[in-house]
């Protein structure tokens, strides 16, 4: 289970870093709800390294939909 929630948070991670790039900030709309779903792994399989993750996952995501206005 532990295995499973750091992998998801793992593959949010890495779509986060690629919708750094210009025009692609449309992706986070896709990287917040992995990286929620994989905080519900990890909370229930008690892996706190697939939580922080997670959160900081999700943190970006939302700060940078924020920025770009919910598109960019």
């Amino acid at each position: 289970m532990k295995i499973i929630c750091v992998l998801f948070a793992l593959i949010a991670s890495i779509l986060a870093v690629v919708a750094f790039i210009p025009l692609l900030g449309w992706l986070y709309w896709l990287v917040i709800p992995i990286g929620i779903l994989s905080l519900i792994v990890s909370v229930i399989g008690g892996s706190s390294t697939g939580k922080t993750l997670s959160i900081i996952v999700i943190l970006v995501g939302i700060f940078r939909l924020m920025i770009g206005g919910g598109v960019l």
